[in-house]
């Protein structure tokens, strides 16, 4: 017989016996006799049995399963995200289903409905480039299934939400690069569908306006698939190259952008920082011995991952409809490097 496949139900025609019986018998129930105990306990040792989990918890009304939906886990931030979420959910003894959805709205709705069909206990997700419309995210919510958002979130859900304080991180990186002499400096984001875009853009601006530097729309370029598609950086870079008062510097506002950009500008010869200065968020674990060394604005991502699953767990957990929900958002940290300060 299979290994995966031995059932209770197998165990009881073999044995003749009823499946109540096995059942109780390898829950060792005071109903069932030494001897019944004995006969169907060696048996599923011999036939190598073990219990299906899923259907265990269904039965006592949770999977103990939580689906985390994110746009790609072969990310610095993601993976750090996942580690945070893995650290609470297994201590809690949660296990967890991973998706991506390479920035697709379509994939993102597939994924959620493929973790719905998995019986989740809960989902964890970071919206993709494409999301506009989150009905499928409503949807579930108002049958009950708690959700709850990190870094890519939506206001259009009441519920808990994980971000990185994404305006001070940019008001703070584009202030370090105008503190260090530079003014025409251009922005590389990611889609306009996304909080986090919205977000930078902000800080970015007001540390313009607060230096008194004019903020030209032609320097914003975005990128619809959150960096996913090089040419659409190839595209952004060669507009901002070939502009007649092209920028200084850039400030880049997704992990991938940010790499990206620094290896196309060493594919054009162009120097950094000495031609164009640069400095975006980051959580590249190399970032500091990339040539130059790169400037970063760093998300807290293990942290932001285990609050996030504190979160859905309180959520799942709750004896009482949870109706307040909380907005929680953590610091970034940057690191100056040698891409971002102007040579002497």
């Amino acid at each position: 017989m299979n290994f995966n496949s031995l059932t209770i139900k197998d165990i009881a025609r073999e044995l003749g016996l009823s499946i109540s019986t096995v059942s109780k018998a390898l829950s060792d129930s005071y109903e069932i006799s030494e001897k019944t105990k004995k006969l169907v306990n060696e048996y599923a040792e011999k036939h190598n049995y073990s219990p299906n989990p899923i259907a265990k918890s269904l039965k006592q009304g949770h999977s103990k399963s939580i689906g985390i939906v994110v746009s790609t886990i072969d990310n610095s931030f993601f993976s750090q995200v996942i580690s945070g979420i893995e650290s609470v959910a297994y201590a809690k003894g949660y296990n967890i289903m991973i998706t991506q959805t390479h920035e697709s709205y379509d994939l993102e709705v597939r994924n959620v409905k493929h973790l719905t069909y998995r019986s989740v206990d809960g989902i964890l997700i970071s919206l993709s480039a494409e999301t506009q419309d989150i009905e499928h995210l409503k949807a579930l919510q108002r049958k009950g299934l708690p959700i709850v958002f990190f870094d890519r979130v939506s206001n259009d859900l009441d519920t808990h939400k994980v971000i990185a304080d994404n305006y001070k991180g940019a008001y703070d990186g584009t202030m370090q690069l105008i503190n260090s002499g530079y003014k025409r400096i251009a922005h590389i984001t990611s889609s306009p569908n996304l909080s986090i875009s919205d977000e930078r853009l902000a800080g970015y601006k007001k540390a313009l306006e607060d230096s008194r530097v004019p903020y030209n729309e032609k320097y914003t370029k975005y990128c619809l698939h959150g960096g996913r598609d090089l040419n659409e950086i190839e595209a952004a870079i060669n507009d901002l190259l070939t502009m007649d008062n092209r920028p200084d510097a850039i400030f880049t506002a997704s992990d991938r952008i940010t790499t990206t950009t620094l290896s196309l500008l060493k594919d054009l010869k162009v120097k950094v920082p000495q031609d164009v200065a640069l400095l975006g968020f980051t959580n590249a674990h190399l970032a500091h011995i990339l040539n130059p060394p790169l400037s970063a604005l760093v998300q807290p991502g293990f942290e932001i991952g285990k609050a996030a699953m504190e979160m859905l767990i309180s959520l799942i957990e709750s004896k009482r409809p949870v109706t307040e929900f909380e907005t929680k958002i953590l610091p970034t940290e940057l690191f100056i490097r040698e891409s971002s300060i102007r040579p002497k």
